[in-house]
């Protein structure tokens, strides 16, 4: 999935599933994806390989016995769970992940180079809205960047 990037509609069906757009699944090399909590109110979704890695960093980082870590872990390594991509190209969203994220009929679907962000559409437009004044010093927060 690296080098996905893009913003794309996608519509939250009455059971519960997403159909990627077509620039995805022709992007992802792969049968599943493993979704979790992001942060801000989303869901994260990565390729089996990508999460293997993250997970695996987050692990190695994370001592059971720090109480701000035990956090880290409840928010995004338990709710993970690995979906299949359906024939038809959907990939189906646990209930609980749904309600986490607000998902509603109008969803968005970011792709964020080496992951994807689930947007409610309605949530995602009041995040920009309200994180549109900090949007410059974070940029400054990340240093030089020559182009």
């Amino acid at each position: 999935m690296n080098g996905l990037t893009g913003e794309y509609s996608a519509t939250l069906d009455e059971k519960g599933r997403i159909s990627l757009p077509a620039k995805i699944k022709a992007a992802i090399d792969c049968a599943s994806l493993v979704v979790t909590r992001g942060f801000d109110k989303c869901l994260w979704l990565f390729t089996p390989e990508e999460w293997e890695k993250i997970s695996s960093s987050v692990m190695e980082k994370a001592s059971p016995f720090n109480p701000r870590h035990r956090s880290v872990l409840r928010h995004l390594i338990s709710p993970a769970t690995e979906v299949e991509i359906d024939k038809s190209g959907r990939l189906s969203i646990a209930q609980t992940l749904r309600e986490g994220a607000g998902l509603t009929k109008d969803c968005v679907l970011l792709g964020v180079d080496k992951y994807m962000e689930l947007w409610d559409a309605e949530s995602y437009e009041k995040y920009l809205e309200e994180n549109s004044p900090s949007i410059d010093s974070a940029a400054e927060e990340l240093g030089a960047i020559v182009f």
